[in-house]
């Protein structure tokens, strides 16, 4: 039996009943990609994602990959590589990517659904496939030179690996202290010279090869390579040489080894790896050879492309992780009896009850529903504004409104989804189970573990809350929350739900009022820091919390938004879905019930905030 339970039915609702996609689907852009042609594509992939996918998911945390240091590699188990191939040979790898290099146009909202349901099942097939995503961010940054969009059309045809390669054993997430260096050859190609770590599936025998995308400091080039970030480019660096035009391996080896694969808590068949470039003892010592992408100097802009697709990547895996973690508790707590009803609690011939009957599982089965949802929803949306950025683009234009509210959700999926969904699964899905939770026999403990990483993937939370209230606020001038307060305060004095949301809707405005105090106040610690800079800690004191505030906001807004719609529907022939229905009621009620007086608390929080911690011997701690 399948751990993974997909909630194809909320991730329709979320699609075709909230953000109506279906407006855009089956013209334009997306000609190809009708109504009909997304909902079997959803369909399909539900059942590929639990019965092929999530058939490994065990076998493969078990029996994970073993690092060989005589030949530097890692071999996949073969349950693993059954899954893996079966997603592959479907083709839906395939989706929203430029057709120009053999991709299948489709909006990124139905992108991110079908994502949800593989990262859910078995993530690490997700992670082990970029190699085409990344083949379209080498497309897009060829500047068209026809080496690199060769190259990029390589990477899809031949279905070859490829991996985003930043972090430095000493520079950790500070990426502009990076040591890694590029030195110019005459034939073109840069000799590539360091050593990265934390790099995701630089190692397998999935592909025939990986495509490493390198940021590296050029040497030796007037003008280029300077200090920091602005001085790394980014470089094409395969582990096999190949034939350009044909992108056949021409049977040698290039200088770039794994050298460690780390030994981790979860996810473990995701090779983690420490790669080594162009070191003379490692391999057979040929130097690590590459091609600068483009033949521009603008490695951290271009991987930035990486950056924020794994950032939506790393969100969705989270929250996917929570949805099958709630209804694998809610599974059992409708089967597991244990004590008699509250009410009857004194009388010992009472009969026993599932746990369903109680109270405090019913609480904890409410929140872990209401946050799931919440952030699906939070997915959804975000991926509609990349929609309307696709669009755009198609048309010539661009939509400068569609960007900045999609660059402000991203550390939200990010940040707030991760954080959100390790602490729910650890504290709600887990308890549920009580002691069984613990056990290997149920797949929770498994989530939990694999779950973790999310919090620190691709920026922890809070390098996450930096970059939120940093460049997503301050840099933009809050123009894109400025829009998106607007939408949540049209929304607060609307009659939406016909007074059955009256109270969440007066809650969503008292908290949407302290989440913005939060806001003006660390603007205002900002601008006082020209003249004392010490106060620039009170903002770095905050940055997480107007993340999270922030996080509830939006998503209690968003349930309510599906609320609205569900009573829309309970008022007319709700038929089958009638319970459906008033379950997106029920959460969206409890969520904001639950979540936003909170705000408040954490606005008087903010407020008090000082240097004291600041000031704070080290020996103290």
């Amino acid at each position: 039996m399948s751990h993974y339970k997909s909630n194809l039915r909320d991730i329709e609702f979320n699609l075709f009943e909230l953000f109506n996609v279906q407006e855009y689907l089956g013209s334009g852009l997306y000609e190809e990609m009708d109504v009909d042609t997304a909902r079997e594509i959803l369909s399909e992939v539900e059942r590929v994602a639990r019965e092929d996918l999530a058939a490994s998911y065990v076998d493969a945390d078990r029996n994970p990959p073993v690092f060989d240091p005589k030949t530097n590699t890692a071999p996949i188990p073969a349950s693993f590589k059954k899954s893996y191939d079966t997603w592959m040979e479907s083709g839906f790898w395939a989706l929203g990517l430029p057709e120009e290099i053999g991709g299948t146009t489709a909006p990124a909202s139905l992108v991110w659904s079908v994502g949800e349901m593989v990262l859910g099942a078995q993530a690490p097939i997700w992670m082990y496939c970029t190699g085409p995503s990344m083949g379209s961010v080498v497309f897009k940054n060829a500047n068209g030179v026809a080496r690199d969009v060769r190259i990029a059309e390589i990477m899809v045809e031949r279905l070859w690996g490829a991996t985003m390669v930043l972090t430095e054993p000493d520079a950790g997430s500070d990426v502009g202290a990076g040591k890694t260096f590029a030195t110019p050859n005459e034939d073109g190609s840069w000799n590539i010279t360091g050593v990265k770590r934390f790099i995701t599936s630089a190692e397998s025998d999935l592909q025939e090869n990986i495509m490493h995308l390198v940021l590296a400091r050029p040497k030796g080039v007037e003008g280029v390579g300077g200090p920091g970030t602005k001085g790394l480019s980014l470089f094409l660096v395969p582990k096999y040489h190949f034939d350009h035009e044909t992108g056949e391996l021409t049977g040698e080896r290039n200088g770039v080894y794994v050298t460690n694969v780390e030994h981790k808590m979860g996810i473990k068949v995701s090779n983690t790896c420490e790669l080594t470039f162009g070191d003379p003892q490692v391999g057979g010592g040929e130097p690590a050879k590459g091609w600068l992408l483009g033949e521009v100097h603008d490695g951290i802009r271009q991987m930035f492309d990486v950056i924020e697709n794994a950032r939506m990547m790393v969100g969705t895996k989270a929250i996917a992780t929570l949805s099958t973690g709630y209804l694998n508790a809610l599974e059992y707590a409708k089967e597991r009896v244990q004590g008699a009803d509250l009410t009857q609690s004194a009388d010992k011939t009472a009969p026993r009850v599932t746990i369903t009957h109680h109270p405090d599982v019913r609480r904890s089965l409410m929140t872990q529903k209401s946050f799931a949802e919440a952030m699906r929803s939070l997915v959804v949306y975000t991926a509609s504004w990349q929609d309307k950025v696709q669009l755009a683009r198609a048309a010539g234009e661009r939509d400068e409104l569609a960007e900045a509210v999609n660059d402000l959700l991203l550390p939200i999926v990010k940040g707030y989804g991760s954080e959100r969904s390790w602490v729910l699964l650890g504290t709600e899905s887990l308890q549920t189970l009580g002691g069984s939770g613990f056990l290997q026999e149920y797949p929770i403990e498994q989530y939990v573990r694999d779950a973790k990483i999310d919090t620190l993937y691709e920026g922890t939370t809070a390098i996450q809350g930096q970059d939120f209230f940093f460049r997503k606020i301050v840099k933009d001038q809050g123009k894109a929350l400025g829009h998106l307060a607007a939408e949540i305060k049209a929304f607060v004095e609307s009659q939406a739900g016909n007074g059955r949301l009256k109270n969440e809707r007066e809650l969503l405005a008292t908290a949407l009022a302290d989440a913005e105090a939060i806001v003006g106040l660390m603007i205002n610690d900002l601008m006082s820091a020209q003249d004392d800079i010490r106060n620039i800690y009170k903002v770095g004191l905050n940055t997480t919390r107007v993340l999270m505030a922030l996080g509830d906001v939006v998503c209690a807004w968003l349930l309510l938004r599906g609320a609205e719609v569900a009573l829309e529907k309970l008022g007319g022939d709700a038929g089958s879905d009638q319970a459906f229905y008033e379950g997106k009621v029920a959460a969206a009620q409890w969520f904001s019930q639950l979540n936003l007086p909170r705000i408040t608390a954490e606005r008087r929080i903010a407020e008090g905030a000082d240097l004291a911690i600041m000031d704070l011997d080290e020996a103290a701690f």
